[in-house]
């Protein structure tokens, strides 16, 4: 399967409508992002069950302000609507592989839990500060 080109329009739809995204935060003028295009593409045809997706991050701004993209290439991967991996930097073909196999074993039960749990967390120190 290619690569999708997100944007701020279709990034809702593409990620809220698929089970497991593989984003690659990327500009054109990047080296690093360059040399981990491939890998990431190479990936993408091995996995055709999954949705690889690439955010230009010189076109798309505000998705790189959004999800705090500090430096670039960046992998995220979300699954069921939760990002449950982000690292910046180009990773090697066998540990690009590797996240997605861990990607695959999570229980998203498990961490949906541990998402709540968070999320209830911070709402009780709000409403005791």
């Amino acid at each position: 399967m290619s690569t999708v080109e997100l944007t701020k329009d279709n990034f809702d739809e593409i990620v809220s409508g698929n089970d497991f995204v593989l984003i690659d935060f990327w500009a054109e003028w990047c080296g690093p992002c360059k040399s981990f295009g491939p890998i990431f593409e190479r990936s993408s045809e091995k996995h055709d069950d999954l949705v690889f997706a690439k955010v230009d991050t010189e076109a798309q701004p505000e998705l790189a302000q959004a999800f705090q993209i500090q430096s670039i290439p960046t992998v995220m991967i979300v699954r069921d609507n939760i990002a449950v991996f982000a690292q910046p930097g180009a990773l090697p073909e066998a540990a690009l592989e590797d996240v997605i196999d861990q990607a695959r074993k999570l229980d998203m039960d498990e961490v949906r839990a541990s998402v709540a749990e968070a999320q209830q967390a911070g709402q009780e120190q709000q409403a005791q500060g």
